[in-house]
């Protein structure tokens, strides 16, 4: 696969059928200006669509962190909306917002299922990215901050929509939420917000290639329609999430990945699946 340059993201195929996208402001601690939604937009669209890619492997190429979170000089440079008139000020602002939403949601909605590696800070915007992805691995240098609520904001680009869906604890979600502290990559874990905690980011990056190098292995029909499914199922009712399974599956399960699959288990053979 050949990797698009990118002003703010490092992309590669360290190993067959696995991109790496790495955050990469390195003079900026990888804080998030509009050039960084675009580029993760375009990045996870692309990916989404490239049939090589199985799975994606989200980690900062900074050696202390992952992102220092909203890049707070770019907004004191002019980044946000002005108008003279409020309400089309406001419709600005709604355009922005949307747009920054939209490049989060190609984590989520990217077919290939996507490992984020978290080492040092992890603030603000950070976590609103990694709720996106579908399996978080962190190590114990880790910590963690909805900060929006110290910049006199509402987080608005996921965390408050998916986080709660992830921890599965009100409590803990509105502390995290409403006081904006710091907290650990042990907390984190008890809390479920990750998978995995490790001693340092080589261990925490094998760690994700790892997970990858046997999801790559999978169908990818069955892994694409895995993924869609906990997707649908989260933001629905089970009854619901059973229609929409059942109709996915009623076409999916005609795949010869079926067949193929069935038939390594019989002989102790390793299937080789074609990509989509």
């Amino acid at each position: 696969m050949a990797a698009k340059n990118y002003a703010t993201l490092r992309v590669s195929t360290p190993r067959p059928n696995i991109a790496l996208v790495e955050l990469h402001r390195p003079d900026a601690l990888n804080a998030m200006n509009d050039q960084f939604f675009v580029d993760v937009q375009d990045c996870f669209s692309a990916l989404h669509a490239n049939p090589d890619v199985r799975a994606i492997i989200l980690a900062s190429a900074h050696p202390r962190l992952f992102t220092a979170g909203l890049d707070l000089k770019a907004v004191q440079s002019g980044m946000l909306p002005q108008h003279e008139d409020i309400g089309r000020c406001g419709l600005l602002f709604m355009n922005l917002i949307d747009r920054w939403q939209r490049a989060f949601t190609a984590i989520d909605e990217c077919r290939a299922p996507v490992i984020a590696v978290v080492h040092g800070m992890c603030i603000g915007g950070g976590v609103d990215m990694i709720c996106s992805a579908d399996v978080r691995v962190c190590t114990q240098d880790a910590s963690f901050s909805v900060k929006e609520v110290d910049l006199a904001m509402a987080a608005d680009i996921g965390t408050l929509q998916r986080l709660p869906k992830i921890v599965g604890n009100q409590s803990t979600v509105r502390e995290w939420a409403l006081t904006g502290r710091t907290f650990s990559a042990a907390e984190a874990k008890d809390a479920g917000l990750v998978g995995h905690v490790v001693a340092d980011k080589k261990t925490a990056m094998d760690k994700a290639f790892e997970i990858a190098e046997v999801i790559a292995s999978k169908s990818p029909i069955a892994i694409n329609g895995t993924k869609v499914a906990l997707n649908y199922s989260r933001d629905h009712s089970v009854a619901d999430g059973l229609r929409q399974i059942a109709m996915w599956n009623a076409s999916q399960l005609q795949s010869q990945d079926v067949v193929k699959a069935a038939a390594s288990i019989l002989t102790k053979q390793t299937p080789r699946f074609s990509k989509l």
